[in-house]
């Protein structure tokens, strides 16, 4: 019997991008260069401090995100994408298309 080869398979992806956050912060990430915490909070809407420290704290664990600290009082954090991180953006770009297609409306922004 032949084995199959588990490092395609679409779970694998989804534990470094999936889940309700990370595709949403790694886009708007990918909207601007540099965002602040604050702004990603208010941008993102319902999500918590938690649980944002928390997907941010993943994804640079990953290496998809920068997180520049900036010894100030208060402390000042930014956000950018990394190289790693912008290989997602078409992965990201594809599913929001696939929605468009299945709603029946408009490509996505970025795939022009």
């Amino acid at each position: 019997m032949q084995t199959e080869d588990t490092s395609y398979r679409p779970e694998l992806v989804l534990e470094k991008i999936g889940g309700k956050w990370k595709m949403p912060i790694l886009w708007r990430l990918s909207q601007r260069s540099v965002w602040r915490y604050g702004e990603l909070k208010r941008d993102l809407g319902d999500i918590s401090h938690k649980m944002l420290s928390q997907q941010l704290k993943e994804l640079e664990q990953e290496g998809l995100i920068d997180r520049t600290l900036y010894p100030v009082v208060p402390p000042k954090v930014e956000y950018s994408l990394t190289e790693r991180g912008m290989l997602t953006l078409p992965a990201i770009t594809a599913l929001c298309d696939l929605h468009a297609i299945l709603e029946n409306k408009q490509p996505c922004p970025l795939s022009k």
